[in-house]
């Protein structure tokens, strides 16, 4: 008898000893994934931050700058087709203030495009800063009609700032021009063979422009192309309805030629015009190139 009441309460000890191990087991593994889900949380919350802090940087940068707007007015009051006129750009903040600080960008401080309604027209100058927010700049225009104009600058301590303004000129309108996409993506200009290449077509996917310059008579390769402003060249490009503008610059600013590089991104499907502008013995040449992306 005496054994069997031993027997009993060795297997009865037994027993709660499994089940003791069992529980410490199944705690075990709950720490286990308790760590892997609070590990996960972590790098959730580390890439929040990082957004979180950039898109704050970039609001900090926009304060800083005064959310910057820009007005176009001619000096004289108006402009007329083919006579030289005065344009003035001021550039304010949102609390109508003037920006008096800018940032060096391709040693300028603001690039100004002007196209005209069918982007027959393109001209890229750089106005000179007279204080106070303002820039001022001579140019003239080939014909009446409605031209936009867009001033590529960035405010100190601010982000790259694009804006932009249809104006009126005076005088007889040119006759208005479909814009075509190219069926050949060879132009000479100046005495010079450019051909583009892009890497692909597709909107919202980096694509490469590629300029090989040549030599028109000999088709030989131009390799001493000279630096226009800080960089081997510049592209602007513009949407059919001058509504998407991109301005890129080389993805090898040291690159003295015959190919010249730059990546840019179409934000949508549809035509644009693209210009490219390189610099050859002293002259600037400017080639201009349609493209359908779809």
């Amino acid at each position: 008898m005496m054994k069997k009441k031993l027997t009993l309460l060795i297997s009865i000890i037994l027993i709660f000893g499994l089940l003791a191990a069992c529980g410490n087991n199944a705690g075990g593994n709950d720490q286990a994934a308790g760590h892997e889900g609070h590990g996960g949380q972590n790098a959730t919350d580390n890439k929040g931050s990082d957004n979180s802090g950039h898109s704050g940087h970039g609001d900090d940068s926009q304060t800083a700058s005064g959310n910057p707007k820009a007005s176009f007015t001619f000096v004289s009051g108006g402009a007329k087709a083919k006579e030289d006129t005065e344009l003035a750009i001021q550039i304010t903040g949102d609390d109508g203030m003037p920006i008096n600080d800018f940032e060096v960008n391709h040693e300028k401080l603001l690039h100004l495009i002007i196209v005209n309604h069918d982007l027959s027209f393109f001209n890229h100058i750089h106005p000179e800063f007279q204080g106070d927010g303002k820039f001022t700049v001579d140019t003239s225009f080939p014909a009446g009609g409605e031209y936009k104009v867009f001033a590529d600058f960035i405010p100190s301590g601010g982000t790259n700032a694009t804006l932009s303004e249809w104006v009126e000129v005076e005088g007889e309108e040119g006759e208005h021009a479909d814009i075509i996409p190219d069926s050949n993506l060879i132009k000479e200009v100046d005495g010079k063979e450019i051909e583009l290449a892009l890497s692909g077509m597709k909107p919202e996917e980096e694509i490469t422009l590629s300029f090989t310059i040549r030599d028109s008579e000999t088709k030989e390769g131009i390799s001493n192309l000279e630096s226009y402003l800080g960089a081997v060249g510049h592209v602007v490009i513009l949407s059919a309805d001058a509504e998407s503008y991109l301005h890129v610059h080389p993805l090898d600013e040291k690159t003295t030629g015959p190919v010249a590089e730059f990546a840019t991104t179409f934000p949508q499907s549809g035509t644009y015009k693209i210009w490219g502008q390189f610099q050859h013995n002293g002259k600037v040449i400017t080639v201009p190139f349609v493209v359908e992306v779809k």
